[in-house]
């Protein structure tokens, strides 16, 4: 649970920090794409190199897989019958037959029916996802970060030594 908490604090703390909207609707999208599919199959490994090869915040990214993997158990019925039509089309099955017997590909299990329909709606969401998610982080910076900022109370704990060390102890420590 600590370890829970711990990623949502540093979420938050991502959310009201200088970094990019771009870098963090990056990784609440990888994040949806890790939470909604299977976990071991070769596309989540995929989004794993993509995670550590690009500017993508990982921490957002892992923590979006965590709560989204809890709607993906109640998705799976709707994977299960989305990937069943998919896999049952039947002038593609000369193609699956091609991808089934190819080194690789079959790792990514595109047979498995929940694997196939999941991963048919998540890619397929996933421009939605990054868009909705990069609107509602500058939409966030800009009413509730900015109100926040503006509010008494925070400028009460501006004000005391505490804060002032622990701002120059946090800039410190990151450069």
């Amino acid at each position: 649970m600590g370890l829970i908490l711990k990623q949502l604090f540093a979420f938050i703390k991502l959310l009201n920090s200088d970094t990019g909207t771009i870098s963090l609707a990056m990784g609440l999208t990888c994040g949806f794409i890790l939470g909604m599919t299977p976990t071991l199959s070769l596309h989540s490994l995929l989004i794993f190199l993509v995670l550590f090869f690009f500017r993508i915040q990982i921490g957002a990214a892992l923590l979006a897989a965590f709560f989204f993997k809890f709607v993906a158990f109640l998705l799976d019925p709707a994977f299960d019958a989305i990937g069943s039509k998919v896999l049952e089309i039947e002038s593609l099955q000369a193609f699956y037959t091609t991808l089934y017997n190819m080194p690789i590909i079959p790792f990514t299990r595109f047979n498995n029916t929940i694997v196939m329909g999941s991963a048919v709606i998540t890619f397929a969401l996933s421009p939605l996802v990054f868009i909705l998610s990069r609107f509602l982080i500058v939409k966030y910076r800009q009413t509730v970060l900015a109100r926040f900022k503006e509010s008494k109370a925070w400028k009460a704990v501006e004000a005391t030594k505490f804060y002032q060390w622990y701002y120059k102890y946090d800039q410190y420590k990151w450069n």
